[in-house]
């Protein structure tokens, strides 16, 4: 009988999450299957399991039938940022890697989030929210802010469904886009400058990465189609200018709640101000993805990534 390693007795049997009901699902499976190759290939002992349902019955069933120790929680999007996949593990006293249920769910709320940030003093985009139960297509909407808008759906990752709009021809069909995926929508003043984003890994901030892409923002086709983006790393800014997003961003992680990792989004404008677009809890896993490619930077590389975030669901209370 082979003998188990330190690392296969500490960890027992890993759930790899992947897939689900999302829009994100494509995107989801692809980090799952990075992260298991990378699990299996440190000889632990992973399966995947790719979630389908957004039924919380039938989705713990089928976790518990694989008989796993920990989950992996690789779910892009709908169901995996957005604390339910969370609250199904707690429910199932399972122990797991990502944010817990109160800071995925707020995390993922671009509106609700966007409040924490600012009852906390940090800097974000002028905004106003639309309800699709109220919304008026007739009516001009009065933001308190010029145009262009970056317009887009309140629950939604990988932009999807998100549209700058320059007139007010633009605002009702990018309204209408964004409405087709929920029903609540944000309406958020256009930062002109440059795209940043920050890793935070166990309470530290990584490198800053710069985003520069072809197209007019990082849209869906930016983030997954090869050929339409670089990325500078780290990015090429004053150190003052990347200590402060740095430490906005560790700030972001931390009035969210936020545990593991995550990855900070944020617009540089021409005078060196910073705001915050958003907080992934669960970024893009490949390793070619943002957060992989800040931690490499500092000497961390995807299967070192992958093992510490597996030591912190066992380290988290």
């Amino acid at each position: 009988m082979a003998i188990k390693s330190k690392s296969q007795r500490s960890f027992g049997r890993i759930g790899v999450l992947m897939g689900g009901p999302s829009t994100e699902r494509d995107i989801s499976l692809k980090s799952g299957k990075a992260i298991l190759e990378s699990l299996k290939k440190q000889n632990l002992n992973a399966v995947a399991i790719d979630i389908k349902s957004e039924d919380h019955r039938e989705t713990a069933e089928l976790i518990k039938s694989f008989g796993i120790d920990c989950a992996f929680v690789a779910l892009h999007g709908r169901f995996g940022e957005d604390g339910q996949i969370q609250s199904i593990l707690e429910e199932l006293k399972l122990r797991y890697t990502s944010s817990g249920v109160h800071a995925s769910s707020v995390a993922m709320d671009k509106i609700l989030a966007k409040k924490v940030f600012r009852e906390n003093n940090l800097p974000v985009p002028d905004q106003v929210v639309i309800e699709k139960k109220s919304y008026d297509r007739n009516k001009v909407i009065k933001a308190g802010f010029g145009l262009p808008w970056v317009i887009k759906p309140a629950t939604h990752g990988s932009s999807i469904g998100l549209s700058i709009a320059d007139n007010q021809e633009d605002v009702i069909a990018a309204i209408d886009l964004a409405l087709s995926f929920d029903d609540r929508v944000l309406v958020e003043e256009y930062i002109k400058g440059r795209e940043l984003t920050v890793g935070i890994l166990n309470d530290l901030p990584l490198c800053v990465i710069e985003i520069i892409t072809k197209n007019r923002f990082f849209d869906f086709q930016a983030k997954y189609q090869p050929g339409f983006t670089e990325y500078v790393v780290p990015a090429q800014i004053p150190e003052d200018v990347a200590r402060q997003a740095q430490e906005i961003a560790l700030q972001a992680h931390r009035v969210l709640g936020c545990f593991g990792c995550s990855r900070v989004d944020i617009m540089l404008d021409s005078q060196d101000r910073l705001y915050i677009l958003e907080v992934n809890t669960i970024p893009g896993f490949t390793s070619t993805s943002l957060l992989p490619k800040a931690a490499r930077s500092a000497g961390i590389d995807f299967d070192q990534l992958c093992l510490r975030l597996l030591e912190g669901a066992y380290e988290k209370e």
